[in-house]
């Protein structure tokens, strides 16, 4: 018997070995994020979305077909041509079989092109223009997280809702932003509200004084921000100091993150009312994952973040299943598996690239509701899936079938 044992683990030991051979001996499948790793969105989606990519392949058990995942990331410096050129060098050159993130849209867009020239996976957490799965979706594109109509539908629902029934908007001038803007309008005036005027500006701005006093003198009830990451942090500073809530106006955060919240601080934020499609503190997943990346990066992860990790792992089963990573196989069994684990529940990749699962409406505590640090939101509704994003029916996408 003893003999027989050792026989055993001796053999165990060689096809370990063997398989580790075949692994080592075949090239890596690599897995690409371009991200703004210094720029407006660094906190948002940057370093923390690389942590997510390699803890999703490390999980995943570092290996995939028999080939070791690696996970590459590029800063695109918020540049759609920088975006574009490093997609198609990943992809041309480099062996890249998919990519992820491409946090802001214009980049996402850009990367777009080259992913659906080259019949290529996109898996999309950090952006949000809708046209991503309207005008401009692909085969293989998926938008994972949220998009300008679920994040304005939700916000600029609520507020118009409550009684916040004239508008005036500080927006970003650029896709995301106008997107944003559209689609806010659009339930703004759905909830028999107007909207009295905008003010565009560009990314990364320093200073939002002028746009302020506009919405200042606009007299609408609600200032809404259709922007994001540093330029959102500003703005919402700078009305602080401008008073522009005391004065009875409230105001709209569009697209917030915990990251957002964590830097303004409670005294500052408190009261924002913003929709996301995660929260590391809803449930009992949500909480044990978010404690194993904060373990790790320090900080606790923002929804594009943890949407990184759920899209990585999604994908890489799909592979597992298909037995290669050939684009049209993959994503057929991507589109026909439900999305379950901390970050969605039953979510399901629709034909034009859209992933749909449950938003949340949040409202920013107060310092005083607060048991610490990140304890940030309080849960006023959940928007089912179907609910939340923009209907098949009134797609644009050239490939939903009507």
């Amino acid at each position: 018997m003893i003999r027989r044992f050792a026989g055993l683990l001796a053999s165990a030991a060689i096809l370990a070995s063997a398989s580790s051979a075949v692994a080592e001996s075949k090239p890596p499948l690599k897995l690409g994020l371009i991200l703004d790793m210094s720029g407006p969105y660094a906190d948002i989606t940057g370093p923390g979305s690389v942590v997510a990519g390699k803890m999703a392949a490390e999980d995943f058990g570092g290996e995939v077909l028999g080939r070791k995942i690696e996970i590459l990331s590029a800063d695109h410096f918020n540049k759609a041509d920088i975006a574009a050129t490093t997609a198609r060098e990943w992809f041309d050159n480099q062996g890249v079989e998919a990519i992820m993130d491409v946090a802001a849209s214009a980049t996402a867009l850009a990367a777009n092109e080259i992913a659906k020239a080259r019949n290529k996976i996109l898996l999309l957490s950090g952006p949000g223009a809708i046209r991503i799965t309207n005008e401009a979706c692909g085969p293989y594109t998926v938008h994972w997280a949220y998009d300008t109509y679920s994040l304005a539908k939700g916000t600029a629902t609520a507020m118009t809702k409550q009684g916040g029934d004239s508008w005036f908007f500080i927006t970003a001038d650029y896709a995301f932003g106008q997107d944003l803007e559209k689609d806010a309008t659009t339930f703004v005036k759905a909830n028999g509200g107007k909207v009295l005027g905008d003010a565009k500006h560009p990314l990364n701005a320093p200073d939002f004084s002028s746009y302020l006093l506009q919405a200042q003198s606009s007299g609408a009830k609600v200032v809404g921000l259709a922007d994001a990451g540093a330029d959102a942090i500003t703005a919402v500073k700078q009305a602080s100091e401008f008073g522009l809530t005391k004065s009875g106006q409230r105001l709209a955060m569009l697209l917030g993150y915990i990251s957002d919240v964590e830097s303004l601080g409670l005294p500052i934020a408190k009261g924002l009312v913003l929709t996301e499609p995660f929260y590391w503190d809803l449930n009992d997943e949500t909480r044990a994952w978010s404690r194993r990346f904060f373990d790790k990066f320090k900080k606790m992860p923002t929804a594009a973040q943890a949407g990184v990790y759920s899209s990585t792992m999604h994908y890489l089963k799909a592979v597992k299943q298909a037995g290669t990573t050939d684009s049209a196989p993959v994503m057929k069994i991507m589109k026909e598996t439900p999305v379950n684990d901390f970050f969605a529940h039953n979510g399901i990749i629709r034909e034009d690239g859209r992933m749909v699962h449950d938003m949340y409406l949040f409202q920013v505590k107060a310092p005083e509701e607060s048991k610490g640090k990140y304890d940030d939101y309080k849960v006023l509704a959940t928007i089912p899936g179907k609910d939340a994003f923009l209907p098949l029916s009134e797609s644009k996408c050239p490939l939903v079938k009507k």
